[in-house]
């Protein structure tokens, strides 16, 4: 949209993604605010007003970049915008919670035991529906090769489907007031209002981000995990910190773990049920998915030590991104090889 009126060059685009990150802000503020409003209309809990109400608006940006990558042709920065968004969530949103909130952000049985394991299983779910892509449908376009095709799409989806009907299970089962002098279609007008300027926002960032792309020759893939990333990670931060904040650490943790699942489990087969395949090259995702991996096992083992997260914790995992991002930049320098193909 904005290239349109200003020259697309990299001095340009560092405006564009300067202006759109904040139309991104915005957006989030509106749609935490109408999300919480309505959680509390219809009397949800805790855990699932921050696993799927909150969670599912606040990833709206991951599922609009991958969509708008889908139907631009650059689909591998979508995928690596939602793992490196990913891996974002889980190391710098609960440090941030952490480090800002006073005292510690507590956890329970919960999202110890129920969202942080079933995140764990749509990582691996992810993981063999790019596997099945490599071995059914392979191509010689890169190392270890696929495409991942609409019916291979429905695997994560149907785990989305079962992950929505043990919320639901819990919704049935809990009592709670609700609030009924909360105008709820106002509520429903500012959300959409919300997703609108978010999906304003992510349209332009991806064009700028391409700019940069272009200019310096940074590979799609790296791309996304980090600029992209990073970008369409603030509305979850926004919400998961103020409500750490607010000594509502299971909202604030149960978003970062249901923004996750959301992100593998339905933004990335959304792009491919639009895009009707998408090429993927498992010698550059499966080395990302074990940094995942590493990453939710250091969060899952934090969060169990009496259910809490502490501050020394809290800049543990952030020590452990800064060598993320570390390592993404000497791969992109070429100083280490352990992704291959981009």
């Amino acid at each position: 949209m904005f290239f349109g009126l200003v020259p697309a060059t990299p001095p340009a685009a560092a405006l564009v993604i300067a202006v759109t990150t904040a139309i991104i802000w915005l957006g989030s503020g509106w749609l935490e605010r109408s999300a919480d409003e309505l959680a509390a209309y219809y009397g949800l809990p805790a855990v699932v007003q921050g696993s799927v109400v909150v969670a599912v608006g606040s990833s709206f940006p991951e599922l609009a970049s991958v969509v708008i990558t889908a139907l631009s042709d650059s689909f591998s920065m979508g995928v690596g915008a939602i793992v490196g968004s990913a891996i974002f969530n889980i190391l710098v949103i609960p440090a941030l919670a952490g480090i800002i909130a006073d005292g510690p952000v507590s956890a329970d049985r919960t999202i110890v035991y129920k969202e942080a394991q079933f995140y764990m299983i749509a990582v691996s779910a992810l993981v063999i529906t790019f596997a099945l892509g490599v071995i059914y449908y392979p191509t010689e376009v890169s190392r270890l090769g696929g495409q991942v095709t609409r019916p291979l799409a429905a695997i994560p989806l149907a785990l989305y489907g079962l992950y929505l009907f043990i919320q639901w299970q819990d919704v049935s089962d809990h009592e709670a007031e609700r609030v009924d002098d909360i105008d709820a279609w106002r509520s429903w007008g500012l959300l959409a209002l919300g997703l609108g300027f978010i999906l304003l926002g992510v349209e332009s960032l991806v064009g700028a981000i391409e700019v940069l792309n272009a200019s310096f020759g940074i590979p799609e893939f790296l791309a996304g995990v980090t600029i992209l990333a990073a970008a369409t990670s603030l509305p979850d931060a926004l919400v998961s910190v103020r409500a750490a904040r607010g000594g509502d650490g299971i909202t604030s943790l149960g978003n970062v773990l249901g923004s996750n699942t959301f992100d593998l489990l339905v933004a990335i087969p959304v792009g491919v049920l639009i895009a009707g395949t998408a090429p993927i090259s498992f010698a550059v995702a499966a080395p990302m998915f074990g940094v995942l991996t590493v990453a939710t096992i250091l969060l899952f083992t934090v969060l169990r030590t009496d259910l809490t997260l502490t501050g020394g914790e809290a800049y543990l995992l952030a020590a452990a991104y800064l060598a993320f991002v570390g390592w993404v930049v000497a791969e992109t320098l070429g100083a280490t090889s352990v992704i291959v193909g981009v």
